[in-house]
Order: structure tokens, then sequence, then C-alpha cells
């Protein structure tokens, strides 16, 4: 690893405040484009939050400069980065994007040779006048990039450089932290403050989720956000079991979902439990499918990860007591998406949920964590259960690597996804069958997440440069 200590490329991060800045269950799930939340989303945000930074200065501008260092450098190609910036300049949101419109900017840019910087003023920029910095990692995260704004004399008019720190999040060099403060009513940083606060309050980890979210918008509002994301994975489940064919980037990843799908229907007509975990299975396969294939994706909390939570919930809304019961599936998806919220909000603040940081264990070990609680959640179980299942799927995906095959979103994303679905399931179905009591807590296995993630070769951190992505030979 090369760190450069110069002025201008950065610094090192503070110390985790006491109180970190408020994540909810908006920040976690937002609604964007694949393949990868921290290469695409958070690039596409960041060129955008640089064309606002010019204001009215952008008439000014004659040259736009960037350039992508670390992870963003080694794996852009494959994940959509270069892209991603050039449509970003031009004005594009990931949540407001779509696929076809994407492709069709980037075609005319390289057509052209120029970019319109907020849709109104051509700079020339293609994606081979990005300059990639691999080798280079900046103090604070290795996805880190640099856009450089000059007028027709060559000066500087604008400069900054930005991390991309996962799950779509961005942070401005010399900015603290991707959050913010908000005066929720219970903060917490831990999962021990959280079962503290839900002891106190007598309440579940939802409601605690749902309080702090209501002081932040109205209770109608949180519901219908919630819903709306909820829908928008539907959609993705839907579209994934839709489109057949090979996925793009050249390994030649024939797409499984649509023919699983069919065969479910014919084997399955009756929805019997049996098939639970195939189903689980194919959800996963679809939602990833289509991310991989940059379509739209809720981020939950990453893309690579996109697929665990719908599958999982869609477990919670089939295949659980709750559910056999007649509880109304809207209420089972507010519950879960706000208990697995308040537990990827302890791994955003205490840890990480970047491939790029700490491997995979930060992607899919998160979500499967997060929705290992939020099923135990609905399948009636206490604070301390909760906590505990949580805590289960974490233990068993430690020192997961992230080492895409092509720098792809695929191999081994794609099923790894639907194997951090199992997990889920499973460690909520064994944190029910105890009383919430056990050994290893959530707070010690994610910061053991977060020293593994320290201690891991830079080559399995989405560098490509290890594992599979150097060991399938024939790719």
């Amino acid at each position: 690893m090369t760190h450069t200590t110069d002025d201008d490329v950065g610094r090192a991060p503070s110390a985790l405040d006491d109180r970190p800045p408020f994540v909810g269950v908006f920040d976690l799930f937002t609604i964007g484009v694949g393949p990868s939340s921290s290469h695409t989303v958070g690039p596409m945000r960041a060129a955008g939050a640089f064309i606002a930074c010019l204001g009215d200065r952008l008439a000014d501008v004659a040259r736009v400069d960037v350039d992508l260092f670390g992870s963003l450098a080694a794996t852009g190609a494959g994940h959509g980065t270069f892209t991603a910036v050039l449509v970003g300049l031009e004005g594009c949101r990931p949540e407001a994007v779509r696929a076809d419109e994407i492709a069709a900017r980037a075609a005319r840019i390289e057509r052209e040779g120029t970019v319109l910087l907020g849709g109104v003023v051509a700079v020339p920029l293609r994606a081979a006048d990005i300059r990639l910095r691999p080798l280079t990692i900046l103090a604070r995260h290795t996805n880190a990039m640099r856009f450089t704004a000059r007028d027709g004399r060559g000066e500087v008019v604008e400069e900054g450089v930005w991390y991309s720190v996962g799950g779509g999040f961005i942070v401005r060099d010399g900015e603290e932290a991707a959050g913010r403060a908000a005066p929720v009513p219970h903060p917490f940083g831990t999962a021990a403050e959280l079962l503290t606060i839900c002891a106190a309050e007598g309440a579940g980890v939802a409601e605690i989720a749902h309080r702090n979210e209501c002081a932040l918008r109205s209770a109608h509002d949180v519901r219908e956000g919630i819903l709306r994301i909820r829908d928008a994975m539907d959609e993705c489940i839907a579209a994934g079991t839709r489109h057949t064919g090979d996925l793009p980037g050249g390994l030649g990843v024939h797409r499984r979902a649509p023919g699983w799908h069919a065969r479910l229907l014919q084997e399955d007509a009756d929805r019997g439990p049996g098939f639970a975990q195939e189903w689980v299975n194919l959800v996963a396969l679809a939602v990833n499918e289509e991310n991989a294939a940059g379509g739209r994706v809720v981020t939950a909390p990453t893309n690579g990860a996109a697929g665990i939570i719908p599958a999982v919930l869609h477990y919670a809304t089939h295949y659980t007591p709750a559910a056999a019961a007649g509880r109304h599936r809207d209420d089972i998806a507010v519950e879960f998406l706000l208990t697995a919220a308040a537990i990827g909000s302890i791994y955003k603040n205490r840890a990480s949920i970047s491939g790029a940081e700490v491997g995979c264990q930060g992607e899919v070990g998160s979500a499967s964590s997060m929705a290992a609680g939020a099923l135990a959640a609905v399948l009636g179980g206490t604070p301390a259960q909760v906590e505990n299942a949580a805590e289960i799927a974490m233990e068993h995906n430690l020192g997961l690597t992230c080492d895409p095959v092509g720098g792809l979103v695929q191999i081994p994303c794609i099923e790894r996804n639907a194997i951090g679905s199992g997990k889920a399931v499973n460690a909520a179905r064994m944190a029910l069958w105890g009383d919430g009591t056990h050994r290893v807590s959530l707070d010690a296995v994610i910061e053991t997440m977060r020293q593994t993630g320290r201690d891991m070769s830079d080559k399995y951190k989405e560098t490509a440069r290890g594992g599979l992505a150097v060991n399938v030979v024939e790719c």
C-alpha cells in the first residue's frame, strides 16, 4: 500500500466521536443504479457535488481533470466508475437516472468527446482522459477521487477530493463523517446502548428506530418512505426474474433467475414451506443479477450486497408465523427495515460497510447481520435475541474477502448474496431458540470485523489483485 502525504490529497481520519452522526433508514437504504454503491453510486454523487460547488462559476470552466485513486482506479472499469463520474458531472443523480439514459449519455460522450457540466457547459472529457492511480492510497480511504476545474488560462477554478466510503455515502476531504447531526430522542452508537434504551423504554428495536425517524419527518412520511423502498426492491426482483441473457463485462455469466423463477412457479405452485430456501436464493440472485447489469437497485446497505435484505424480507413475508397469522406485509416490511437500519447504523459508525476498506465482510457480512436481526424481530424475538441474531450472522462472515473476478460485481458476488441470505435466516432461527444471552456481543464482533479489515491484505479488498480474481485463469 502506498500512502501519500501531500496536503492536496487528503488527511488521516479523526477518532470516532462519542456521539456518532445519525444514520437512519433513509440513509442506509437508497434507490440507485448498479453495479456498485461505492464505485458507481458514490462517484456519481461526488461528481454532482463537485458541480454544485462550482455554482455560478460553472461558465468559467474550460476543462476538468479527474483523478481516481486506490480501489476506484483498480476496479473502476468493471464497476462502471468512469461512466458514473462522467454522467455525474452532467448532473445525473443515481436515485433518478435510468440505466438506458446512462448508456445513451456515455455513448454520446465517447462519440463527441465532451461532457456537459451541469448539463450546460461543454468541456473536453472522455473516459480515457480520467487519470488512474491504483497504487496510490489516500490517508482517509482507498476510494478517493479528485476533481479539478480550470478556466481558459489554466487557472484552478475549483478543486476537491471526495471519498466514496461505502453504501453510496460520500465525504469531502475536510469533513468529519458521512452523516449528519440530528436531534433524535434515542441516540445510540453501540448495540449495548441500543439494548439499554430498549430496556428502559420497554420497546423493541424497530420502535426505537421509528421514534428517531419521526424526529426528522412525520410518522406518515416515515411509513410511506419505507414502503417506497420495499416497492423498489420488489420492482428490482421482478426485473431480475424477467430479464434474460448474459451479464455485461465479458465473463459470460448467464442470468439464472428467470429460469429458476419459471421452475419454482411450476414446482411450488402452492408456495409450500419446503421451497422457502429456493425462493430466498432466487430473490438474492434476481436482485444481484439486475445490479450487475447496471439496473435500478436499492442499496442495502451496499449494491454488492443488495440481494440479502430483499431475500430475507421475502422470507419474513411468506414463511413466518406473522405472515401465516395474516399480519399485513406492509407492517412486516416496516418493522423489518427499521430493525435492519438500526443494526446497520452501528456498522456504519463503528466499523465500515465498504468492501474496499474491510473486504466483503463489510458488505455481505453487514447485510447478513442486518437481515438476521430484522428477521428475528419479525419472528417475535426480544431485543436481546435480535442482537444475538445479528451477532451470529456476522461472526460467521468474519474475514470474508472482496476479490471480484474481472473487477466485476458478478463472481463471487451474486451467489455470495444467496449464501449470506441463508446465513441470516439460520442465524435468526438459532437466536430464537435461545433467550438472548450469549458469550460474544454484537459490539465485540463489529470491532473484530473492523480490526480484521484493517489487517487484511489490500489485494483482498476490492482491487481484483488476489483470490478468485487472479486464480480463475480462464477468465
